[in-house]
C-alpha cells in the first residue's frame, strides 16, 4: 500500500481512516519520503526522517525527485512561514499536512506568508506541475504586495487538493483578488473551503474566492475539466455585487462542475 496512491481518491468514500494510518506510519512505496519541520529542522540535513527534517518547504521540493510520486510531510507545530513564493515544478509530487484530523477548514499543518516586497511574489504557493497533490494543509496568505494576487495559483495539470483551506485576509476591496486564481488543467478539489465567514468584503465588491483568468498562471492555461466536490465557499459580504467565482466568457475550456458544494454568504 502506498501513500502516493492514496492521496487521490476521493476521500468522501471511506478513505480517510486509510489514508490517516498511512501518513502515522510515513509508509511509501514508489517514492521517496520527505520532512519539514520549521522549528527543529534544518535545511542542511538530509530531511529524509522526522528528526532530519529541513526547515522549509522548498529545501524538500529542490531534494524531491519529478515524477517519482515523493511525498513531503508537513509538521503541525508550527506555520510553514514563506518568504518568497513557493513555485512547485516537478511533477507528481505530494505534500501533506501531519495535523490530527482531516478537516475541511482549521487544518493544523499551515503554509503562511506576510507581506513581501518582491514583485515576483504573485501568489504565496504556485503550481505548475503535473499530477502533484496537496493534503490536510491550511494555505494562510497575509500579503499585501500590490502583485500578489492570490493565496495559491493553480497552472498545472491534473492537481488534486484533498481536505485543504484557503483563507486570504487582504484585498477586501479588490475584484481580481481571491483565494486561488484557478487555471489549471483537470484540477480537483475534494472537501475544501475556500474563504473567510470573519474577514468582511468591503462595499459592493466581487472579491471573489476562486477566480479564473486563462493564462496568467503558466503560458496559455486555462481552467479546463474542473472539478469541486463536496467543498465549502464562505463569503462575508459587503454588498450585492459579490461572487464566490470569478471569470470570463474564455476564462473556461469544456466543464467546471461542482458537486456537492455549499456557498454560503454571511
Amino acid at each position: 500500500m502506498a501513500l502516493a496512491n492514496s492521496v487521490y481518491p476521493e476521500f468522501r468514500d471511506g478513505n480517510l481512516k486509510w489514508l490517516a494510518s498511512e501518513i502515522q506510519n510515513g509508509v511509501t512505496v514508489y517514492g521517496d519520503s520527505w520532512y519539514v519541520d520549521p522549528t527543529n529542522g534544518s535545511d542542511s540535513n538530509v530531511g529524509n526522517t522526522p528528526n532530519t527534517a529541513f526547515a522549509t518547504i522548498a529545501a524538500a521540493v529542490s531534494a524531491a525527485t519529478t515524477n517519482n510520486d515523493d511525498v513531503i510531510f508537513l509538521t503541525a507545530n508550527s506555520a510553514h512561514a514563506q518568504t518568497s513564493m513557493l513555485t512547485i515544478s516537478k511533477n507528481r509530487l505530494h505534500i501533506v499536512g501531519t495535523g490530527i484530523g482531516f478537516r475541511k477548514y482549521g487544518q493544523r499543518s499551515r503554509i503562511t506568508m506576510g507581506v513581501t516586497t518582491d514583485t515576483a511574489d504573485v501568489f504565496m504557493v504556485k503550481n505548475t506541475g503535473v499530477g502533484n497533490s496537496f493534503t490536510n494543509i491550511k494555505f494562510a496568505n497575509d500579503n499585501t504586495l500590490t502583485q500578489c494576487v492570490g493565496a495559491v495559483g493553480e497552472g498545472g495539470e491534473y492537481a488534486s487538493y484533498n481536505n485543504c483551506e484557503f483563507y486570504d485576509s487582504t484585498k477586501l476591496t479588490s475584484d481580481t483578488h481571491a483565494e486561488v486564481v484557478c487555471n489549471g488543467d483537470s484540477a480537483q478539489f475534494f472537501n475544501c473551503t475556500f474563504g473567510s465567514l470573519a474577514d468582511s468584503v468591503s462595499g459592493s465588491k466581487v472579491r471573489p474566492a476562486v477566480l479564473l483568468t486563462a493564462g496568467t498562471v503558466g503560458a496559455g492555461l486555462v481552467s479546463r475539466d474542473v472539478l469541486f466536490d463536496g467543498c465549502k465557499f464562505w463569503k462575508n459580504a459587503g454588498g450585492t455585487a459579490t461572487a464566490m467565482v470569478k471569470g470570463g466568457a474564455t476564462d473556461v475550456e469544456r466543464v467546471m462542475e461542482f458537486h456537492d458544494c455549499q456557498f454560503i454568504a454571511n
